[in-house]
């Protein structure tokens, strides 16, 4: 087998190379698709960030309101600052901003996880088609084994 990265001609691997090389592909292409889902959550958080920063609004200024802590973890309290929020900047480090910079930090990762959620796509599918290949050239070369096998006892072969 080829290193990782290099490229290999499939017409010369035999059935069980083939099935190596098909297992590999299903098993990237797991990977790819679960770091997709990842990515999207995460893109889907920033986003639901800008709509909250968004709901600062002077008439919520003083009032009582739901503070998240978690995901599941809400506690009353009341909005005292309508010019800056705190952002998380990521590993448990968070900067005050006003609500105009944390709306273009939030924007600018949104942005930049959509151009890595193309690539990751077009990788995915550039997989898919791969794998696609592999499996018609595994039935191809399983058939013409069979066709060889029966060939050479004298019967007819049978599909």
């Amino acid at each position: 087998m080829a290193a990782k990265g290099q490229q290999v001609d499939l017409m010369s691997l035999d059935v069980p190379q083939l099935l190596e090389v098909k297992k590999q592909l299903e098993s990237e292409i797991q990977h790819l698709t679960s770091s997709f889902g990842q990515l999207k959550a995460a893109q889907a958080k920033f986003k639901s960030c800008i709509e909250s920063i968004a709901s600062v609004k002077p008439e919520n200024k003083d009032k009582t309101t739901l503070i998240p802590l978690t995901s599941s973890l809400y506690v009353p309290g009341k909005l005292a600052d309508l010019e800056n929020v705190i952002v998380d900047v990521g590993t448990g480090y968070y900067v005050e901003k006003s609500t105009a910079e944390a709306t273009k930090t939030y924007t600018e990762k949104v942005e930049f996880l959509n151009k890595n959620l193309e690539q990751l796509q077009e990788t995915v599918l550039r997989q898919q088609e791969n794998l696609q290949t592999t499996v018609e050239l595994i039935r191809m070369k399983a058939m013409a084994e069979r066709e060889a096998l029966a060939k050479g006892q004298g019967q007819p072969a049978t599909a």
